[in-house]
């Protein structure tokens, strides 16, 4: 009996062990699929996501939809909004536009007017409605094999607002009362044609298109399909009631704007800003040369200061011998403060009643609003104004969107022919090295090495801009011309832009940026000119520069990093080395590049007054081979 019970143990602890060796088995046969798992998956975020338009791969689904916003001007999450698209026929509309393009490379999605394709060629008109052109099953089948894109796109839907129902008449009207002019721009041939139906307010009066082609963005609403949120846009030629107009969040908005607006007109109120703008004397010595010694331009003219702050600029217009000098400014603090300063020195326009005339001393005149509402103000004939005069720029030039206000006043305010100041804006670009980063600050920290966190905030840049001041010293390529503003002609959608340019390594030394033979660059630098040219300032043209090879500004510079940063050769390679190189990594120590070719997008961003920077780069091999970093995408705001 002891015997038989031993051996029913021997049998259970065997069992035993079994089952313990097939339970562990198990586990690591578990723990190495989510290995593999985890190993796909980390693959899969290596720049997986392939552009619907181009050759780049992103890291992510909203880093590619954000740089199809941004370069091909196609906004997939407002068209999904706009046309209330659901999963499948999202699902259809990314193999649609994948067929159109393995079709035609140059093919894209605008609904403002494509080669051979006005806006109806996008729809099919049906007796209930519209019939998208994407609506068919065959758009179902996947276009592009492992494409991330198709099951990604729907990931950050949940708990999100249902925003995608339509609106009826009654509450369309509602929201196009106040509205100005509705258009659609062919880029064809540039022209606008505008809605044939008239619009009405509540009392029955008709309301008038802008006389310059200008849409009031501060009004009611906006409207989005394919395109950036500032252009609005209709489907068909017909009457309204025959328009399948889509109006996406306007009361929300028109808030969101009016909140801004608040914020950065309130920011203005504080005196620290206006004494570090004033004591930058870069800028005041432009703004102050290009008016006092001009006085032919100002001598008897009707300027028209926009955001005049202190009302420095309108001191020295009036000081220059102008009859009437117009500040306007929105701030109903610094308006207070401006009307205070110019009654102190004696050129605050006034008038007094001296036996039964009026009698004006002065010459300024401030007013309190925006200058887009001038006209409920003050007294003001359209094209009155000799000389427009602004300090406008933001930082990159285009942070604050300011210069829609100042091309606004241009189209209304301005003579034929009248005088704009500056008249001219240029944005430049160059590469900077290791000097430019905050690296070497931090390897030496009364002796001790704190590198790691210089390297945590190079990868920290290369998310997020950086302003600040760049030493000359530390650019390691050429300076170029990124895009050129002529302030007389440009229109105001010109403020968004695309510009493709080369960047090729710079002869010279610097600590740290060189080697004996590679420039390490790693990013780029944006500042920017504004020019007071010859075609007004007859006497006496002036330059007002944010470079770093003048001295420093209060706007510094705009620096931009990459993810890593790209090794460029100083001089060509030797057979041997070329030869070792052919099959390294372009922008590498083995394979150095011969010059760097980015393309560069800076557009408004969907905050109001703020900027998004697309950046794309890629490095160029000695032979002509390319290494492409992914697309970067930066917010000023």
């Amino acid at each position: 009996m002891a015997k038989d019970q031993e051996k029913k143990e021997e049998t259970h602890r065997m069992q035993r062990e079994e089952e313990e060796e097939e339970e562990e088995e198990e586990s690591e046969n578990w723990d190495d699929w989510n290995k593999n798992l985890d190993d796909e998956e980390e693959e899969m975020e290596e720049f997986d996501f392939k552009c619907l338009f181009c050759d780049s791969t992103h890291a992510s689904c909203d880093s590619l939809l954000q740089h199809c916003r941004l370069t091909h001007h196609f906004d997939f999450h407002a068209v999904r909004k706009a046309f209330a698209l659901d999963f499948y026929a999202s699902f259809k509309l990314i193999n649609y536009i994948r067929s159109q393009v393995a079709e035609n490379s140059s093919w894209s999605f605008e609904l403002t007017g494509q080669p051979g394709q006005n806006l109806e060629k996008l729809s099919h008109e049906t007796v209930n409605g519209i019939k998208l052109l994407w609506d068919d099953d065959k758009y179902l089948k996947p276009v592009m094999e492992d494409d991330s894109l198709l099951y990604s796109f729907a990931e950050d839907e949940e708990g999100e607002d249902d925003d995608t129902t339509s609106v009826d008449k009654e509450e369309l009207m509602r929201d196009l009362r106040n509205f100005e002019n509705m258009i659609i721009i062919d880029e064809n041939n540039g022209e606008k044609s505008a809605f044939d139906t008239d619009i009405f307010n509540e009392d029955g009066t008709k309301v008038l298109p802008s006389s310059n082609g200008h849409l009031n963005m501060r009004t009611k609403m906006e409207a989005v399909i394919g395109m950036e949120s500032r252009t609005t846009v209709g489907l068909g030629n017909r009457g309204l009631k025959d328009k399948h107009l889509i109006v996406l969040h306007g009361n929300s908005i028109a808030k969101d704007i009016e909140n801004v607006n608040e914020n950065y007109f309130g920011a203005y109120s504080s005196f620290g800003i206006h004494r570090e703008m004033i004591s930058d004397k870069v800028r005041m010595d432009a703004y102050r040369q290009a008016i006092l010694k001009n006085p032919s331009l100002f001598r008897g003219a009707v300027v028209m200061d926009v955001g005049c702050g202190t009302g420095i600029l309108s001191l020295f217009a009036a000081q220059a011998g102008a009859s009437r000098v117009m500040a306007v400014e929105a701030s109903e603090k610094m308006a207070a403060v401006a009307t205070r300063i110019a009654k102190d020195n004696n050129l605050l326009q006034s008038k007094t009643q001296n036996e039964g005339n009026n009698q004006c001393t002065g010459v300024i005149e401030v007013v309190q609003g925006m200058v887009e509402d001038l006209h409920k103000s003050i007294q003001i004939q359209p094209h009155g104004i000799d000389v427009l005069l602004s300090e406008w720029m933001g930082y990159c030039l285009l942070y604050e969107s300011m210069l829609s206000s100042v091309l606004f006043a241009r189209d209304t305010w301005l003579k034929p022919g009248g005088a704009i100041l500056p008249d001219t804006a240029t944005i430049f670009v160059a590469g900077f090295g290791r000097g430019g980063t905050s690296i070497p600050f931090w390897e030496n920290v009364y002796g001790f090495n704190m590198s790691c966190v210089g390297q945590e905030l190079v990868q920290d840049a290369a998310q997020n801009p950086i302003l600040d001041v760049v030493d000359d010293r530390d650019l390691v390529t050429n300076a170029v011309v990124l895009q050129t503003f002529d302030l007389v002609k440009m229109k105001p959608d010109e403020v968004d832009f695309t510009a493709s340019i080369e960047l090729e390594p710079k002869l010279g030394s610097s600590t740290g940026n060189f080697t004996e033979l590679i420039a390490w660059c790693y990013g780029v630098v944006l500042w920017f000119d504004t020019g007071f040219s010859s075609r007004f300032c007859k006497e006496m043209p002036a330059v007002l520069s944010t470079s770093p090879y003048t001295p420093k500004t209060h706007w510094s510079q705009t620096i931009l990093t990459f993810q890593e940063p790209l090794a460029m050769a100083l001089r060509k390679p030797s057979a041997d080395r070329s030869a070792a190189a052919a099959a390294a990594a372009v922008g590498t120590d083995e394979c150095p590049a011969a010059r760097l070719s980015l393309r560069i997008s800076i557009a408004r961003a969907t905050k109001y007054r703020s900027i998004d920077i697309s950046v794309e780069t890629a490095g160029v091999g000695p032979h002509g081979q390319k290494r492409s970093l992914p697309v970067q995408i930066f917010n000023i705001s």
